[in-house]
């Protein structure tokens, strides 16, 4: 059996994958009910967390409190508690999260081929580019917000990427104005 593996990923309609100012706040303070009804909607099945080096270092930041704990959402909580496989040369162990397995090199293949779960990374956008690149990634699930952030704009999320062809596998619009689109990519020939 080989697990499915998805790319979750936020996204401005200019495609940055964070903000870059802090007046946006979290979710560009456009976050409502149905997001957050629906993201733990997404966490609640069992499956196996995948990070890159600089996104296990801001949720590890998350889990000991950094951010506060009444500004974590239900889902993130969840997300917090599952399994997970950080792939990174620059950790060293042990990690501060229950169920943390570091890696290195390409594992993800190999974590593909022997997952009893699915396997799903938020953010680590970096690391998802390699996957995409190398046909390791099933799905991009990319939440879309209702923002332009051409001055501030952090992290482009495709920058340098390959070349994709989409296959649009699901949509919905969450609290009016938020875009969640499910896609297969293709590497395009």
């Amino acid at each position: 059996m080989t697990a499915s593996y998805t790319f979750d990923i936020f996204s401005t309609l200019d495609g940055f994958g964070r903000p870059g100012s802090p007046d946006w706040g979290g979710y560009w303070g456009k976050q409502g009910p149905e997001l957050l009804d629906r993201r733990l909607s997404l966490y609640e099945a069992e499956q196996r967390m995948v990070f890159g080096a600089e996104t296990f270092r801001m949720f590890a930041k998350a889990r000991k409190g950094a951010f506060g704990e009444s500004g974590r959402d239900p889902w993130v909580a969840r997300m917090m508690e599952l399994p997970a496989t950080v792939v990174s040369i620059t950790l060293a162990g042990p990690l501060d999260w229950p169920d943390a397995t570091l890696v290195s090199g390409d594992v993800v293949a190999r974590l593909k081929e022997e997952s009893e779960v699915p396997l799903r990374s938020h953010g680590s956008v970096s690391l998802n580019r390699a996957l995409m690149a190398a046909d390791l990634v099933d799905r991009v699930q990319l939440t879309v917000f209702p923002v332009i952030t051409g001055r501030t704009g952090a992290q482009p999320v495709f920058r340098g990427a390959a070349d994709f062809d989409l296959e649009l596998l699901d949509s919905r619009t969450l609290d009016g104005d938020i875009q969640e689109l499910t896609y297969r990519p293709t590497l395009h020939a």
